[in-house]
């Protein structure tokens, strides 16, 4: 028996193998847990089913554009044969590639909303659209880095994301912790997934990173989604609200 078995998880954000909402599928699904996916479009739900058939898993695919309300009224819906649900994966970001390279200062206004709208007002929403679908005692997990405390070379308005995904966290746990909803947020050292691949430097950033952090390894989407799992599972009762670190210790070091 898993550390989730007999539960149910919903995982957004799944675009290929370096996802790192495929290592808390992954995980999940190791721990025993129903997994329910959505996608954002036709290609990445191709993506999405190549993953699955290679690994053997079975879920229900859900269409699911974050910045698009009908979009997610649509998702809430389709969400009703599939409850309640015990886990919610929030591991979405995006910015436009012009954004992440250069100064900050040159952030553009549609820049910017594109950016906060996407990568944080999203876990808000999806959280508001899941809410009559949760389990009691169910936990809502999301992704940020330490971008949004500390500068981290051409990450910009991403980090300013960060910090108000970081900020959402501790008020939609304020929120749902009465209903025996607690929320989260892993903070992962830099892996090469879709999103990081537009921040220019990002192969740099992590060769260093690898170099430098006390572990002196890299970080995986497995590394990511064991943490997930001890965030879903009762083993994490107690703990909402809070930025959980899983970056081999980089965010000890007085570096950027």
């Amino acid at each position: 028996m898993g550390l989730l078995a007999g539960r149910r998880a919903l995982v957004v954000g799944v675009a290929n193998k370096r996802s790192l909402a495929w290592g808390c599928v992954r995980a999940f699904h190791r721990e025993g847990a129903e997994i329910v996916l959505s996608y954002q479009s036709d290609h990445f739900r191709k993506n999405i089913e190549g993953l699955l058939k290679e690994s053997g898993i079975s879920a229900p695919l859900i269409p699911l554009d974050v910045a698009d309300d009908a979009s997610l009224e649509s998702f809430g819906k389709a969400l009703v044969p599939h409850g309640p649900i015990d886990v919610v994966v929030h591991s979405v970001a995006h910015a436009k590639a012009e954004e992440l390279r250069g100064e900050f200062v040159d952030t553009s206004r549609d820049g910017f909303h594109l950016a906060l709208d996407v990568s944080s007002y999203s876990l808000v929403a999806l959280a508001r659209t899941c809410r009559p679908h949760l389990a009691q005692e169910a936990s809502i997990i999301t992704m940020t880095y330490q971008a949004g405390e500390r500068v981290v070379p051409n990450y910009n308005v991403m980090a300013v994301a960060k910090s108000a995904l970081e900020t959402a966290v501790r008020y939609l746990a304020s929120n749902l912790g009465p209903d025996g909803v607690r929320v989260n947020a892993i903070s992962s050292g830099p892996v090469k997934t879709l999103a990081a691949s537009g921040v220019k430097g990002i192969s740099d950033m992590i060769r260093n990173y690898e170099e430098l952090a006390p572990l002196r390894r890299g970080m995986t989407g497995d590394d990511v989604g064991d943490v997930a799992v001890f965030l879903a599972s009762d083993l994490a009762r107690s703990v909402t609200g809070s930025v959980i670190f899983s970056d081999q210790g980089f965010h000890v070091l007085g570096v950027g």
